[in-house]
Parts: C-alpha cells; structure tokens; sequence
C-alpha cells in the first residue's frame, strides 16, 4: 500500500491502476476509521481492481473551531486500518496542499437542498463539503466513489454534483453499518459518556417506530413527524435537532406517504450531535420485520 501526500503522485497512481485495466475504486474520508469506513473499503475491494482512499479532515465543512479541533488525526492507526482492508493506497494531504492559497475564494454551490436540514442546523456546511470532494474526486480521476447512507443529505448532493457537473464518476451508495442497539457507527461516537451511550440509540428507536408505523398502514407524514419527535424528546440526555420525512427522490418535504420516502432525525446527546435516517416501508406489513433495510445492523 502506497502512502502520499502529493495530489499529483496520487493522480498518477490511479492513472496507472486505469491503465492496466483496473477500475479504480475511491472511498473519501476525514480519518479515524471505523466499522462504517471499513464496509465502504470492503465493497470497493469486491468492485474495483484498486482501491484508495483519502484522508483529510477538511476545515471548510466545519461550522465550529472546537469541532474542527477534537476530530481525532491518527494516521498511523488510519494506515494500519486501511492495509487490513487490502487497500492500495492512501491519500492524505496537508491542508496547504489542498487549500495553497488558502481558503478558496471560489466554492462549490451546493443548490438549495443545502440550506435544509443539515445545511439549516449548519451553515455552509455542504459548500465546504462539495467543495473538497469535487478537489479529491479530481485528484483520483474516473472512478467508482463510495459514499455511506448515513450521511443521506451528503450523498444526494454528491451524487448531484457529480450528475450535474459531468463528473467522470460513479457514486456507490452504501448502507449504514450499525452496532448491535442500532446505533450508527461514527467518529462522533467515541465522544458519549457511558449515561449518553445507552441514550443514543433513541435516534434508531425513533426511525424503527416511524417504518412500524408506516407497516401498520399509518401514511400521514405529520403524524410521524409527531411520534419520532416525541421518542427523542422523552430521553432526558437528548436535545432534538430536527426531524423529517422527505421524497426520497426529490428530498421535498412530504405529507402524506405515498412513494419512496426517508426519514431523518437530528440530536444532541449530551455535547454530542448525532444525525441518523432510514427509508421507510413503501406498503404495509404483510409479515416482514418491522423495520425494512433498518433491522439488520449493516443497513440504514
């Protein structure tokens, strides 16, 4: 496995993997992996003949200088991690060879989805997000990208960016990998208190009951809305954010179910902010589990 800083190297390594016939697989991502990181390498390894993978915790996307500073920077852990999962190489940048003069003075202009939801509760955040990925994903050259569900507002935009803008890439959706209670695992998770720990399934509880409703025949998106918001706010350590169920097409918010629909929930568990979704069930239920694409802990 081949480790590099230089934007240049990197391209030049997947030029080459492409020149021997073999599809580059790309998995973009801030550091300290897990689980989660771990099943998007795993599936570019079963796709594509090379598999990279950058590391980059990128300032722009960061709504906060405390945030910025607590995410964990462990390459060396990083490293070892992504040679267990049989990958190629390692791109992983200084913030001066990304930004070399700085912040950019032209972004990516992310559309108006980003100013919902995440983008509402985080200004600016999914400029600074398409903006970083639009340089890696120049930086890699054609390619399969492998992006997780559980960053679903993320991954419509990615894979708006890359449609609209012509892009010479694929964007993988990949689901949710989860722990045992559901929880969806994150770098953020490492931050819970032992209390808030066993607290922060609530967010899961809430989309589990939303889909059990919706199996039961229940297709007024309020009413959802209601009994998702209702369960978080019932557990003492969480402050709700937001929750929603939108198109799962379009992300306009809906009323009544009658499509492809996604719930989503934001909240604070303690200090911690946590995101999490799921689609929900398109008919009621004539004997599946409750909670379609949810149950199992590798899919949201």
């Amino acid at each position: 496995m081949e480790v590099t800083g230089s934007t240049t190297e990197f391209l030049h390594l997947c030029d080459r993997a492409r020149a021997e016939g073999r599809a580059v697989g790309f998995v973009p991502t801030m550091g300290a992996l897990h689980r989660g990181h771990g099943s998007l390498l795993e599936r570019a390894r079963a796709e594509c003949g090379f598999v990279a993978l950058s590391i980059f915790v990128n300032r722009l996307q960061f709504d906060s200088a405390r945030d910025l500073d607590a995410y964990p920077r462990v390459l060396d852990a990083d490293r070892a991690y992504a040679e267990r999962a049989r990958s190629d190489a390692i791109f992983a940048p200084a913030e001066q060879e990304m930004y070399p003069n700085g912040p950019p003075e032209v972004m990516v202009d992310p559309g108006p989805l980003a100013h919902r939801l995440e983008g509402a509760s985080r200004p600016g955040h999914f400029r600074g997000v398409l903006t970083v990925v639009a340089k890696l994903l120049h930086a890699v050259g054609p390619c399969r990208a492998y992006f997780g569900e559980k960053d679903a507002q993320q991954l419509a935009l990615v894979t708006r960016m890359a449609g609209d803008l012509d892009f010479p890439v694929t964007v993988v959706p990949c689901p949710t990998v989860r722990e045992p209670d559901g929880l969806a695992l994150s770098s953020r998770n490492a931050r819970l208190g032992q209390e808030e720990r066993l607290a922060a399934p609530v967010l899961f509880d809430a989309l589990s009951t939303a889909a059990t409703m919706v199996r039961q025949g229940e297709r007024n998106a309020d009413v959802l809305r209601a009994e998702m918001a209702r369960r978080i706010g019932g557990e003492p350590v969480a402050r709700l954010d937001y929750v929603a169920i939108v198109d799962d097409r379009t992300w306009e918010d809906v009323t009544t179910l009658d499509g492809p629909t996604r719930a989503l929930v934001a909240a604070r568990i303690g200090e911690t902010r946590l995101i999490d979704n799921a689609r929900l069930p398109r008919e009621p239920s004539t004997g599946q589990p409750a909670v379609q694409n949810t149950v199992d802990t590798h899919d949201a």
